[in-house]
């Protein structure tokens, strides 16, 4: 179904990304609830050699359908594992997104990886092909939390996966890291802050571990053979973590990222919590356009049997009202250290801000809204509070 004349006629107001998921994983890990699966997982018509391909047919689509947008600022590839394809069908799905839409000058391309799923070769390949920025997933320094999240990787390799990095020319380099996994000391995760410092990253993300529904973190917390983070231990994991980031002269610019400098904050995420326009590409991928949502179709299977038989892999979607809008943009740009602009707040929510201040959470700077550390603790709660 091809979108209204609106959206459309809107797209060029706002920055512009694509995202491709690539759904592929080694292991499946405990406390991962996105769309991914192993190879045993998938049947015929979703293998890894032929992803690229069936990708490829939906930015073609893409393509066809946004006539007229801008070029892509942004191009992300997340999972899943993307190092899980060989680096040429990941270039090759790039090369279809510049042939479809063009890309900026200055166009940030980021991929994930497991430090244990590159080599010199790969990453030099991926930097000769216009990937320009890198994520490792590291998540611990420490081999028994690893373990207890199923990574595979040895902590040990990921010095040496930084440098191959490095080498290959990649402008942006960037870390992942998960605190309050069960079992997990506050020494353990000091390790971790301080190995993840002292790769010297230009970007680093560190995220609470959230037992979702349906993993087998949620089984074991249900059978008793794992005991859910500890809220008061885990604020207390965030706050030594933005200490040790700051003094290393990484400063938070959303509530679980940390950036050298302005040209090395994540602009694609940025995107996302700005609430501007991307196309996914890939099953399960959502999307947003000029106020349209929409979603794909989750297995990799139907995804690809859809464009093989020239249909959409769309599954659902929904235009977004005024007032859903507004409630989003409290949500996301209250997380951004740029803050929220008073001035788009309502009555109600205008109101609320003397006592989010009074109480510590926030500050104002000139007219806009910016969490304190005790904030961004409760930022929920704030939001709750804002939102009318």
């Amino acid at each position: 179904m091809p979108l209204p004349e609106g959206p459309l006629s809107t797209l060029g107001e706002r920055s512009f990304g694509v995202y491709v998921h690539v759904p592929f994983c080694s292991v499946r890990c405990g406390y991962c609830d996105f769309n991914t699966y192993t190879a045993d997982e998938l049947g015929e018509g979703a293998t890894r050699a032929t992803y690229a391909d069936t990708a490829i047919v939906e930015i073609e689509r893409a393509g066809r359908e946004l006539v007229g947008a801008p070029p892509v600022e942004t191009v992300f590839f997340g999972g899943g594992t993307p190092t899980q394809l060989p680096s040429d069908a990941l270039v090759r799905m790039l090369a279809a997104v510049r042939d479809a839409f063009g890309l900026t000058d200055d166009v940030e391309v980021t991929t994930e990886a497991n430090p244990d799923s590159v080599t010199p070769q790969s990453l030099a390949a991926l930097r000769e092909g216009g990937f320009n920025r890198i994520s490792f997933g590291v998540q611990s320094a420490v081999p028994h939390v690893l373990a207890t999240l199923d990574r595979t990787h040895d902590p040990a390799g990921v010095p040496q996966a930084v440098r191959w990095a490095r080498e290959a020319g990649f402008e942006q380099l960037s870390v992942d890291l998960i605190y309050g996994t069960p079992g997990e000391s506050m020494d353990d995760w000091r390790a971790s802050v301080e190995q993840a410092i002292e790769l010297e990253p230009d970007h680093i993300s560190a995220y609470a571990l959230i037992v979702e529904d349906g993993t087998a973190f949620a089984r074991k917390v249900r059978r008793g053979e794992v005991a859910m983070p500890d809220d008061d231990e885990t604020a207390d994991k965030y706050v030594l973590a933005d200490e040790l980031f700051s003094a290393a002269g990484l400063d938070w610019y959303e509530l679980s990222n940390w950036a050298r400098d302005e040209a090395a904050q994540c602009r694609h995420n940025v995107l996302y919590w700005r609430s501007a326009n991307w196309w996914g590409v890939g099953p399960g991928a959502h999307s947003h356009v000029g106020g349209e949502r929409w979603w794909n179709v989750k297995h990799p299977a139907a995804y690809a049997q859809r464009l093989a038989a020239g249909e959409s892999p769309r599954h659902g979607g929904e235009s977004i009202d005024a007032a859903t809008a507004r409630m989003e943009q409290i949500m996301l740009e209250t997380r951004l250290r740029a803050g929220l602009e008073i001035d788009s707040l309502g009555p109600a929510a205008r109101a609320a801000i003397p006592d989010v201040v009074a109480r510590g959470l926030a500050d104002v700077h000139r007219d806009r809204l910016v969490l304190t550390r005790s904030g961004r603790l409760l930022a929920d709660a704030v939001v709750r509070e804002l939102v009318e």
